[in-house]
C-alpha cells in the first residue's frame, strides 16, 4: 500500500516539474527573444494559404493613430499607453494594468518595446 502511494506521488510530480519546465521554457522564449525593430515586420499566425506580413508596433514611440490599429486598442487605451511611457518590456502593459491580460495575450506577437 505505501508503495503505490509513494509510486503514485513521485508519479505527479514528475508530471508537475514536466509542466512547470514547459511553462518556464514558454516564458524564457518571450523574455529572450530579440526585440524586433520598427523596420522589421512580424508574421501573423495564418496558417494554410501563407502567411499575412504586419508592422511591427513599437509601444514606447508609436502614435495614437498607429496604437489604434491593433485589435481591442481603442482612444482610451491608447491615450493610456501613450501616458504610461516608457516601457521597459511589452508586458508591462499587463503588470502596470494599461490593458487587460486577454487584449496582451491577442497583440502581444504584433507590438514591441524598443529601448532608447
Amino acid at each position: 500500500m505505501k508503495y503505490r502511494i509513494g509510486k503514485t506521488c513521485l508519479i505527479t510530480l514528475s508530471f508537475l516539474f514536466a509542466a512547470g519546465m514547459a511553462h518556464a521554457n514558454t516564458q524564457k522564449s518571450d523574455a529572450t527573444a530579440k526585440p524586433a525593430t520598427s523596420s522589421q515586420t512580424a508574421k501573423a499566425g495564418n496558417q494554410g494559404n501563407g502567411s499575412k506580413t504586419i508592422q511591427a508596433v513599437d509601444i514606447n514611440s508609436a502614435s495614437k493613430a498607429e496604437l489604434k490599429t491593433l485589435p481591442g486598442i481603442d482612444d482610451a487605451r491608447a491615450a493610456k499607453i501613450i501616458a504610461g511611457r516608457p516601457y521597459r518590456s511589452k508586458a508591462f502593459l499587463v503588470t502596470n494594468n494599461i490593458i487587460p491580460l486577454g487584449i496582451y495575450d491577442q497583440i502581444r506577437k504584433q507590438i514591441i518595446a524598443i529601448q532608447k
